[in-house]
């Protein structure tokens, strides 16, 4: 994509598909770790049911913060698509 050349629909595709894996691998690594810190904590009250109740909230904070992403990655392939395959193609 040097001299500024126009990306052609199948380097849109290949990068969307690793931004996607980035983006699920991130959203699992801090799963992980919000689980290691929910399970270490879980005997030390309060703090431990405070640090459950956060961790929740962040991790569907951070579900739905994946999920736009998603979206938006799919709908930027899919204008990508229209414009390189045009309009009336089937998909």
């Amino acid at each position: 994509m040097s001299g500024g050349a126009v990306a052609s629909y199948s380097d849109v595709q290949k990068a969307v598909r690793v931004e996607k894996v980035r983006i699920w691998f991130a959203w699992l690594c801090g799963a992980w770790v919000a689980i290691g810190v929910m399970v270490t904590t879980k005997d030390m009250k309060p703090w431990g049911t405070i640090a459950q109740i956060i961790f929740i909230g962040l991790g569907i904070a951070a579900t739905v913060t994946a999920v736009r992403m998603t979206s938006a990655m799919n709908r930027r392939a899919e204008r990508e698509r229209r414009a390189v395959l045009g309009d009336d193609y089937p998909g």
